[in-house]
């Protein structure tokens, strides 16, 4: 009876004035019963409603390419074996359909561009033809990929995602010049209906319509292939005709019991892909199909090396909490020259100097291992800074970028896979974050960053310049810990990374001096709490020390695990609760009210909470509720700093022993109003939390 339920409320919905999302909300992916779905069809298409257009067909049948289409017809109207009847009917339908089509766009009809086989699914519905053409032309207009002809931007874009996902059988296929077009084409054209059973396509296109993602189509194809791959790598020493046979073929396997779990698959790969592959493509590849040339978008991919990442989606990935295992979480590796990533780059930032692959073969493979162990630790320590896809970000000018290009292509080579570049590189950071860029990258200087030098007049920038202090320490990171190494002269970088590598925890930088540079640069040395003088939160002012950064800040060593709730409140991260109440709990010392401020330059409403063993941060919902977003203990935070120019933006970093050092793990920032009060009072919190833990 369960199973019934939802047929009913569906029939109910399509009563009323439903729309997709209704459709979705309710099927969740279900094949339709063949009663209803005309009519679901016809909501997720937005044509329910829709005008008879083919009122204004005159029925002359007078096109210059009238005979070719005619024959076409009938070739496929004979080759489905109906009843005489119903071929007369269906090949009436389908010529009148598709001369009507081109008269109307002001098309032209090719034997091979997949109209007829798209359009026989739409006839099985039995609709009136106005209503199947109004079908037809909605599915043309949104989930076919304009431009399906060889060597397309729409088979560019395909090839970029085998790529990304499964760049072994990419190359394979490169190597033996087989590109999408020479298979997938009719995979496009028609949405798989030349490859399937009647059946199949019936089930799949149920599920495609409530989806309603145009791209689906690029997944669906990327799963059969994937599916195939130890037959296709199998093959490489087959033909190229073989091959590109036995891939154009490879849809005709598909059973009408598998389409729930190849669309949930394709479904799976489309999380597992930046969503730059959808926003930056749709305009380009979707959208009413009409004369050739008319409202096209330009879309130059034919000579990509890798998936584009948009600068919009890098930032707010790094900023936006991720709840799913499987979503897209990128790890940034900065390709620049030693001294332009000096002058400015995020703090999510991993930098691998390019220069150093043509100058220091032997050193950039070891830093490529440096690289491949801090992502490894940082999505460990489930950092923000850590994922398992690698974003490679250059310049964004041509005389570096060549180089950085060179260091994607050796990724590319040895088949690692998510391997994307950021379009633009830092040129695209830069003019994204405008005037705040000062706040929102580290060691940020006007007068060296090429961006600043290019855009602005030199005065404002010698004086920009003049207010910085010079930089004399390096931070306690891991990342940081290999940028040092990379300002090192390049016959002490193998050495300096693999110490770092094998021994990640100790003093790789110590009295370091980068050549060429008077600057000096010295491991900041982390003073142990059981020492004399180490307890550095005690009896200091509200706002700590300035140090060569331009920040306030003060690193304290933690010999508590993150992990440590001992003394800990009511209540989970994510939890709702009533604001009120949850401020007058008897374990709060002091609340501020503040704003948490995210990389991109959100800010949320919220309230900062200090426990005697924790920090929370309760983000504003309205209505007198409120959302525990942050709940750290107050042992784990190992720095806080402040902008100079901005005291009451307040950075707490979390992290944790590691030997005799510390690996930060995470941050949070906020604009607190009166910051000294409350960094005053985290400050001695903190130190009575470690001396808990000690006497303990």
């Amino acid at each position: 009876m369960d199973d019934k339920l939802w047929v009913i409320e569906l029939e109910s919905a399509l009563l009323d004035d439903c729309n997709v999302n209704d459709i979705y909300s309710i099927c969740q992916g279900k094949s339709l019963p063949e009663a209803l779905r005309p009519d679901v069809w016809q909501v997720c298409l937005d044509v329910r409603n829709k005008n008879d257009q083919m009122c204004l067909f005159n029925e002359i049948y007078d096109l210059p390419f009238q005979n070719k289409l005619r024959e076409d017809c009938q070739t496929v109207v004979e080759r489905i074996g109906n009843d005489d009847e119903d071929k007369v009917s269906v090949l009436s339908d389908l010529e009148s359909i598709l001369t009507f089509y081109c008269k109307n766009r002001n098309l032209q009809y090719e034997s091979d561009n997949g109209w007829i086989e798209l359009l026989l699914p739409l006839l099985a519905l039995k609709l009136k033809r106005s209503d199947t053409y109004n079908l037809f032309e909605s599915i043309r207009d949104t989930y076919v990929p304009k431009g399906c002809k060889p060597k397309g931007n729409v088979f560019h874009v395909f090839r970029l995602l085998i790529l990304y996902h499964d760049p072994e059988l990419c190359t394979m296929l490169d190597t033996k010049k087989i590109s999408p077009d020479l298979y997938s084409q009719q995979w496009f054209q028609c949405l798989f209906a030349s490859s399937c059973s009647l059946s199949v396509i019936l089930a799949m296109w149920d599920l495609y319509f409530q989806h309603a993602d145009p791209f689906l189509v690029f997944f669906l194809g990327l799963i059969i292939l994937i599916n195939g791959r130890d037959q296709i790598l199998n093959m490489k020493n087959s033909s190229k005709q073989e091959i590109i046979h036995f891939l154009t073929n490879m849809p005709c396997a598909l059973e009408t019991d598998d389409v729930v779990d190849f669309c949930s698959l394709a479904q799976y790969y489309s999380i597992k892909t930046p969503s730059s592959f959808k926003t930056d493509f749709l305009k380009a590849l979707y959208g009413k199909q009409s004369e050739k040339g008319v409202n096209e978008e330009p879309c130059s991919v034919s000579q990509a090396l890798c998936l584009p990442v948009s600068v919009y989606e890098l930032v707010e990935n790094t900023s936006l909490e991720i709840c799913s295992a499987d979503a897209v979480r990128f790890f940034l590796v900065d390709c620049r020259p030693a001294d332009q990533y000096n002058a400015g780059h995020l703090s999510t930032a991993f930098h691998l100097d390019c220069n150093l692959m043509l100058q220091e073969p032997v050193a950039f493979v070891t830093a490529v291992q440096g690289l491949l162990t801090a992502q490894r630790h940082a999505i460990e320590a489930n950092s923000s800074a850590g994922g398992e896809h690698l974003c490679f970000m250059g310049s964004g000018r041509m005389e570096e970028d060549q180089y950085t290009h060179m260091v994607v292509a050796s990724f590319l080579q040895k088949n690692t896979q998510y391997v994307s570049l950021l379009t633009g590189g830092y040129g695209s950071i830069h003019n994204y974050f405008g005037d705040h860029i000062g706040d929102c990258l580290e060691e940020h200087d006007p007068k060296m960053c090429l961006i600043c030098f290019k855009n602005q007049p030199k005065e404002k920038i010698a004086q920009q310049s003049n207010k910085r202090p010079t930089k004399t320490g390096t931070t306690t990171d891991l990342f940081a810990k290999f940028s040092s190494v990379m300002k090192l002269k390049s016959a002490e970088v193998k050495d300096k990374l693999m110490d770092i590598i094998v021994n990640p925890s100790n003093n790789t930088a110590n009295a370091s001096t980068m050549v060429g540079n008077s600057h000096q640069y010295t491991q900041d040395r982390h003073v142990s709490a059981s020492e004399r003088n180490g307890k550095r939160y005690r009896n200091v002012a509200p706002v700590f020390s300035i140090d060569d950064e331009g920040d306030y800040s003060d690193p304290l060593e933690s010999k508590t695990l993150l992990n440590d709730d001992k003394n800990k409140m009511s209540g989970d991260d994510q939890e709702v609760v009533t604001l009120n109440n949850y401020l007058k709990s008897p374990d709060i010392i002091n609340a501020f009210k503040c704003q948490e401020v995210h990389m991109n330059g959100y800010m949320y409403d919220s309230h900062l909470i200090i426990t005697p063993s924790h920090l929370l941060v309760l983000r504003e919902l309205g209505r007198g509720q409120a959302q525990i977003m942050v709940r750290r203990p107050l042992a784990s935070i190992v720095k806080i700093t402040a902008k100079k120019r901005h005291r009451d933006l307040i950075t707490f970093k979390y992290g944790f022993p590691e030997g005799d050092n510390l690996l930060i793990t995470d941050m949070d920032r906020f604009l607190i109003p009166n910051a000294s009060e409350a960094t005053a009072m985290v400050s001695k919190y903190i130190v009575q939390t470690l001396d808990g833990s000690k006497l303990t």
